[in-house]
């Protein structure tokens, strides 16, 4: 048999060539110098950069021109780049967030075996609380919530106490765009009855919901602020609904002495 005639290919069009480059986004860009940076350990040039990550040097002049404005690169005498001083900013408050995790996981820890009941440690994800961590109590009580769980602010004691400190237009505006009923219809969804209650939880250093997420389910919870006085998370304890009466001061004080020593460990009791 004759071999079947090759396909012709059409040259592709301006259009085709401009969509083919604007695939590799301008963050991908400024990753990939940043990353090429990073690998090398040393400064240098624009047409070095350009070179190893296969960029145009007229695209990799006006991303690293913007960056060097913006502090996140810069230049040498020798004309040579290299990371500048707000990556380094970056930085820092990346590492505090590892040291608050690993103070915050102990004190969670702690707090479970002297309570025996489930801990968790709560930040704020958007307009949900999410959970960031979790200690199981040595019981049959099961909690649905585990790590990586979003809820919406307005279903928890946490939730409320993580916009506490926002201004009071902040907070109003922002129950009035997230607060939605909860599977057992018992959460609050008044945007300024929320408002309020959050203000009132912050101040009091503690939050208490019960039946609002989950039937028979409470949880208490205490605020964990910055030396800034922001609430950056909560720690709280999960347990059975009919618990919370039995010995209320027991668990409300363990768990405000429990965010106490977290901002104390983490030098924030100034605020």
């Amino acid at each position: 048999m004759p071999p079947e005639p090759a396909l012709k290919t059409e040259p592709a069009s301006a259009a085709e060539k401009a969509a083919r480059r604007s695939r590799v986004s301008g963050i991908d860009r400024v990753l990939q110098v940043l990353d090429f940076l990073c690998d090398t350990g040393r400064p240098s040039g624009a047409y070095a950069i350009a070179k190893s990550i296969g960029a145009p040097l007229s695209t990799v002049y006006v991303i690293v021109e913007d960056m060097v404005e913006k502090g996140m690169l810069s230049r040498g005498s020798d004309g040579n780049l290299w990371l500048g001083d707000r990556l380094y900013r970056y930085g820092l408050a990346y590492a505090r967030s590892l040291d608050f995790l690993s103070v915050a996981n102990g004190e969670m820890h702690e707090l479970c075996r002297h309570i025996g009941e489930t801990i968790q440690l709560c930040g704020l994800d958007g307009d949900h609380m999410q959970v960031l961590a979790m200690a199981d109590g040595p019981g049959h009580f099961q909690v649905t919530s585990r790590v990586g769980t979003r809820v919406p602010l307005n279903w928890t004691a946490s939730g409320r106490l993580l916009v506490g400190h926002l201004p009071d237009d902040e907070r109003l505006a922002l129950f009035r765009r997230c607060a939605t009923a909860s599977p057992t219809g018992r959460a609050d969804t008044d945007p300024q009855t929320l408002s309020d209650a959050a203000k009132r939880a912050f101040a009091q250093r503690l939050s208490i919901q019960a039946g609002e997420s989950d039937y028979a389910v409470a949880c208490i919870a205490s605020p964990v602020c910055n030396e800034k006085g922001v609430c950056v998370a909560t720690i709280s304890i999960v347990l059975p609904e009919q618990k919370i009466a039995e010995n209320p001061a027991h668990y409300t004080e363990s768990v405000r002495q429990s965010a106490e020593r977290i901002e104390k460990a983490m030098g924030w009791r100034n605020h």
